[in-house]
């Protein structure tokens, strides 16, 4: 057989169909439909998954969307003619007085410390409400939180004192109003004598001196001057007052607004200049 003769039997060889039987056709069929019904469905899922905020978490629930607008702080409404409910003794202990009784701080007997506590507890309970209710020596009145009760500061003491080995009873809270409110007011409304103030025991001449200085006083220094306690020179005694008086007005209100000895500053208090001057000068003028 010549060359010629083969050439074109090797060209048509070169150009046979890929599809050479039925078989071959139907899978090629199946899948020209397939195939693009199987990218359509993915690309499908892929948009939806990318919609959906929060993919995977519960971002849309009821529960999150009602947490993430609710308002930053809560609120309830409080009538202001209603009766205050009163702390318990270890409530007061743990919100004020474990500042320095927690620890013993500032002279402060500790808390649970019989030791420390025995010469306190001679002086009996109503002495010692009645020092924690104005104040002594470092501590101020009501242990820096003027908005206690005097029954909720007389029930931290006695919480304190039978930690402490005491047998101090809380006090109860005051009677409802009722037949004894009642009886109260009608005895009240009686003709009776007032109770003498820290400030009637000597006569002083306070024609010049801001009220609120006198109140200060009533309420906070009489607790160590009334009676000269921890060195403090005593209301009237013009003695004491002496050398006080002779190192000048000046000298003695900035002592008393930094502190001197066992008195704290301000005597404890958060009165203010003006008002501090005014109350020594009220102990001054009934020492003279």
């Amino acid at each position: 057989m010549s060359n010629t003769e083969q050439k074109p039997e090797e060209h048509n060889e070169g150009h046979s169909a890929m599809i050479k039987t039925p078989k071959q056709l139907l899978v090629t069929v199946a899948l020209a439909f397939l195939v693009p019904i199987a990218i359509i469905v993915m690309l499908v899922s892929l948009v939806t998954s990318t919609m959906g905020a929060g993919a995977g978490s519960s971002a849309l629930s009821p529960e999150a969307i009602a947490a993430r607008i609710q308002p930053v702080a809560g609120f309830k409404l409080v009538d202001a003619n209603a009766v205050k409910e009163l702390k318990t003794g270890q409530q007061v202990y743990e919100t004020t007085c474990t500042a320095c009784h927690g620890a013993g701080i500032a002279g402060a007997p500790k808390f649970g410390d019989n030791g420390a506590w025995g010469e306190l507890l001679k002086l009996g309970q109503d002495e010692l409400v009645k020092n924690a209710i104005h104040g002594i020596r470092a501590m101020p009145a009501k242990g820096g939180n003027p908005s206690l009760d005097d029954i909720e500061v007389a029930r931290a003491v006695a919480y304190m004192a039978n930690a402490a080995g005491a047998d101090f009873k809380e006090p109860e809270a005051p009677a409802p109003e009722g037949e004894e409110a009642d009886a109260a007011k009608t005895d009240a409304a009686a003709p009776a004598a007032e109770a003498p103030k820290a400030t009637e025991t000597v006569a002083a001449d306070d024609s010049k001196v801001d009220p609120a200085g006198i109140k200060l006083y009533d309420t906070i220094c009489f607790a160590c001057h009334a009676a000269g306690i921890a060195g403090a020179p005593k209301f009237g005694d013009q003695a004491a007052w002496k050398p006080y008086i002779e190192s000048g007005m000046d000298t003695m209100v900035q002592k008393a607004i930094h502190g001197v000895g066992a008195m704290p500053p301000r005597g404890g208090s958060q009165a203010s200049d003006d008002e501090i001057r005014a109350a020594i000068q009220h102990m001054v003028n009934a020492a003279k």
